[in-house]
């Protein structure tokens, strides 16, 4: 593993053991709370911070796998077990819509809403916002730095838990000087929705890599800038494909390099573009198969792109 892969690994772990500590003291500090003030909505907002916790132990796992090398088999690499942990991760935040729902209904149906400590659930809450809004802020910034889905996914699901806290802190409030204390079920399906939306988008998002979707737009501008910035070395390219798995690009293309190069210029050509794509594009591997022209111009001296080179 070289330097620059051995530091984007430590960033990308130390970045998910943070995650880890955080939602083990954010889950246990709920669930007591919920439990003493008898509220769905922070009981809901406790098992969404378990959630997260068991997200963050998947991205944690999935980031130290996907960033072993290739091996004998897997000789593509370990980058789509991101991939796969976001979409854990997204089963997950759907498991806990479904809970909450649930909890939320059976409290209205019934009719029991004896909440007590408003004041301290709603410090709980306020406290958990904040706390998770920073943390998702450092794993969003890895994850772009590192283009890591995985901690993506963390960042997203802590993101949410920001929202929902607020949500249930505002409820809580609201009770407190209105004394509608149905508002706390009501609030919890609130929470429940903003986690459905969030577990589609990361569903989306992480599908897109497994099923080989091609890199997006401004990635392969980039790739076709660095063969236009080489155009007089080569006849053309064509058959250029580019997907994604976890972190690393493959890329993979065809050259056209005039019929009368020697071997050991195409491989330098190909080596020069290879080069400069991965330094534009960190973390991509690139293919160039090089092939012949088919002499359609006639003498190739005479009408090559490449002639002046030649004579």
């Amino acid at each position: 593993m070289n330097d620059f892969k051995a530091n984007e690994l430590r960033q990308k772990t130390r970045a998910a053991l943070l995650s880890i500590a955080s939602n083990t003291f954010l889950t246990a500090l709920k669930l007591v709370a919920g439990i003493m003030m008898q509220s769905v909505s922070v009981i809901s907002e406790a098992v969404h911070s378990g959630l997260d916790l068991l997200a963050a132990l998947i991205a944690f796992f999935s980031v130290r796998k996907s960033g072993k090398p290739a091996d004998y088999q897997h000789q593509y690499g370990h980058g789509k077990i991101e991939n796969i942990a976001g979409i854990a991760e997204a089963l997950l935040i759907f498991a806990a819509t479904v809970y909450i729902l649930v909890e939320a209904a059976e409290k209205l149906r019934h009719g029991r809403f004896e909440l007590e400590e408003l004041g301290m659930g709603a410090a709980i809450m306020g406290f958990s916002a904040v706390a998770n809004f920073y943390v998702s802020q450092h794993l969003f910034r890895v994850a772009r730095k590192t283009d890591s889905i995985a901690l993506e996914a963390d960042a997203l699901h802590l993101r949410t838990d920001v929202y929902t806290s607020l949500g249930v802190f505002t409820g809580l409030i609201a009770i407190r000087f209105t004394g509608m204390q149905i508002l706390d079920p009501i609030a919890a399906i609130a929470v429940a929705l903003l986690i459905l939306k969030a577990a589609y988008d990361l569903t989306c998002n992480a599908l897109r890599n497994i099923l080989d979707t091609r890199l997006p737009d401004e990635d392969e501008r980039i790739i076709r800038e660095v063969l236009l910035e080489n155009a007089g070395k080569y006849v053309e390219f064509h058959k250029l494909r580019t997907r994604k798995a976890g972190p690393v690009r493959h890329i993979d293309m065809h050259l056209v390099v005039s019929r009368l190069s020697t071997v050991e210029a195409g491989h330098r050509l190909s080596h020069l573009i290879t080069g400069r794509i991965e330094e534009m594009l960190p973390g991509s591997q690139v293919l160039v198969h090089i092939e012949p022209c088919d002499n359609r111009c006639g003498d190739c001296r005479l009408h090559c792109p490449m002639a002046p080179a030649l004579r």
